[in-house]
């Protein structure tokens, strides 16, 4: 049994910071790669940010420069720091890890950037 706690989310002013936590635990030592999805309103899933069991980094390209992912695989945690938000970074951020053939997603919270 795989279980992934997000936390993290809230709301923030256009230009701030917020930093998301993804803790699995389970049987889930070393996953191939852990990363971020987000969802905004109307909008599909889309892919965030992603690292890999050996470092390698993805970004998608409307958030190269502002956001950054980062693991602990101590602890079996993944990190996306949020820097700069935009009002467009406004969506249900949720995390997923895959090992294996798996696919394993967190409940999902909620990040609202607004004046």
């Amino acid at each position: 049994q795989v279980q992934l706690v997000e936390s993290g989310g809230g709301l923030v002013q256009p230009g701030g910071a917020l930093r998301l936590s993804c803790a699995a635990s389970g049987s889930i030592f070393s996953p191939n790669s852990m990363g971020w999805y987000r969802q905004a309103p109307g909008k599909q899933r889309e892919l965030v940010a992603r690292i890999f069991s050996g470092g390698l980094t993805y970004y998608v390209d409307s958030v190269k420069g502002r956001f950054t992912i980062s693991r602990d695989n101590a602890k079996n945690t993944v990190y996306l720091q949020m820097n700069s938000l935009k009002p467009e970074d406004t969506a249900v951020y949720y995390c997923n890890v895959v090992k294996g053939a798996i696919d394993y997603w967190g409940q999902g919270t909620q990040v609202t950037v607004s004046s």
